[in-house]
């Protein structure tokens, strides 16, 4: 047990029981455990309100969720053992899974392992360390992945804005070994380079790796257009699965030049064509000159990031969803994703009906996905299932 402790209010415990694992400054009962007493980062153990030690957690006085649980046993410590034990159990899951050592290997609170995710690429790691209790531990994670792994590279990719609000740097380092030249992963039977140090996040969105399979299933000799394209996981897949032509919509030059690496990897480069500039603004000017396509695919970035967004974000989804739409042959198909925790299901498939109707459509949601097994949903924390896509038959209105 550790010495330092964090007092809740009455009754403040029930949510943590249920297994959720955030406490939130309002929680604790400062009377007795004053925040200003903490350091960020400091490992503590957590009573109810009647002294009973609930468990182990870390601490920042300075943000709205002041602590995460780390363990129910207020007899564990937070050390480089806590550390392996629960990445060997991450591992574990993503066996069941996956054949090829390319996942998310670490998922944040959904692994035990709050403030922390882990992309793993073959021989090359990429971790995001988004917590001052987890960054406290950097020596002893990267010390662990060495003797587990023995990885070729561990890159940190500590440059994400959460990093701020925890009073934290933002950088970027190789903590391990050395970048290869070439860091390439196979997903859905198709190869893609990825930029460990200066693509979006870790490099690569693994979590939508199921919804692209299905997606597969539906492109041979089809157009497709796919619209915030990234990397290519959505557009080079399909020209991989026999795609007539596929035409790549992003904002970033950069990511455009790196789908067009991939698609020259998986030989599909004559059937690709990529398109920079903005979503929306792109989208129009193909209505404009009368493109057409059998298969549209939106999968765009957070609209809604909070709650106060969700009136314009949820807006930005029924205007991109509406393009779509539009853009498609009759009978067509509109895969339409999310990544907003904020957007549930119901309101994303809302915005689209709405869409729908404005443009005079009749959709059949056919099919919907969910986040891969490399994202583990936790039951009793919400903000751990962020992710859907549904795959409409798009037809003229009955």
């Amino acid at each position: 047990m550790t010495e330092a402790v964090l007092r809740l209010k009455k009754n403040e415990e029930k949510r943590l029981k249920q297994g959720h694992l955030w406490i939130f400054s309002n929680e604790v009962d400062t009377q007795v455990s004053p925040l200003k007493n903490f350091e960020p980062g400091q490992v503590v153990t957590v009573e109810a309100a009647n002294g009973k030690a609930i468990g182990v957690a870390y601490i920042n006085p300075n943000t709205l969720i002041c602590g995460r649980l780390l363990s129910r046993n207020p007899k564990v410590s937070f050390n480089q053992a806590f550390l392996k034990k629960r990445i060997q159990a991450a591992q574990a899951l993503r066996e069941l899974n996956y054949d090829a050592p390319y996942y998310r290997l670490v998922f944040g609170e959904s692994d035990g392992l709050p403030g922390l995710v882990i992309d793993r690429f073959g021989d090359v790691f990429v971790a995001q360390i988004t917590t001052a209790g987890m960054e406290a531990m950097k020596d002893e994670l990267v010390q662990t992945i060495e003797n587990l792994y023995h990885p070729q590279a561990l890159v940190l990719r500590n440059d994400t804005g959460s990093r701020e609000l925890e009073g934290l740097p933002l950088y970027t380092e190789v903590a391990i070994g050395t970048l290869p030249e070439s860091i390439q992963m196979q997903e859905n039977g198709a190869r893609f380079v990825i930029p460990a140090e200066d693509g979006q996040k870790t490099g690569w969105f693994y979590d939508h790796r199921s919804a692209r399979s299905r997606l597969q299933s539906l492109v041979k000799g089809k157009t497709v257009l796919d619209v915030f394209s990234y990397l290519g996981g959505w557009g080079v897949e399909a020209a991989v699965a026999g795609a007539s032509e596929v035409t790549c919509v992003d904002a970033s030059a950069f990511a455009l030049d790196g789908l067009e690496q991939n698609a020259v990897l998986n030989e599909v480069i004559d059937r690709v064509i990529t398109v920079e500039g903005n979503a929306f603004d792109v989208l129009k000017a193909l209505l404009t000159e009368a493109h057409k396509y059998d298969v549209v695919i939106v999968d765009p970035p957070a609209f809604v990031k909070r709650k106060k967004d969700f009136k314009a974000g949820s807006e930005g989804y029924r205007r991109i969803n509406e393009l779509a739409m539009r853009l498609l042959n009759t009978d067509g198909i509109l895969v339409s994703a999310s990544c907003s925790h904020h957007m549930s299901r119901d309101a994303l498939l809302n915005q689209i009906q709405q869409a729908s109707r404005h443009v005079d459509r009749q959709i059949q949601l056919f099919d919907q996905c969910h986040q891969a097994p490399d994202h583990p949903v936790h039951p009793a924390i919400p903000e751990t299932e962020y992710l859907k896509s549904f795959f409409f038959k798009v037809g003229k209105s009955w």
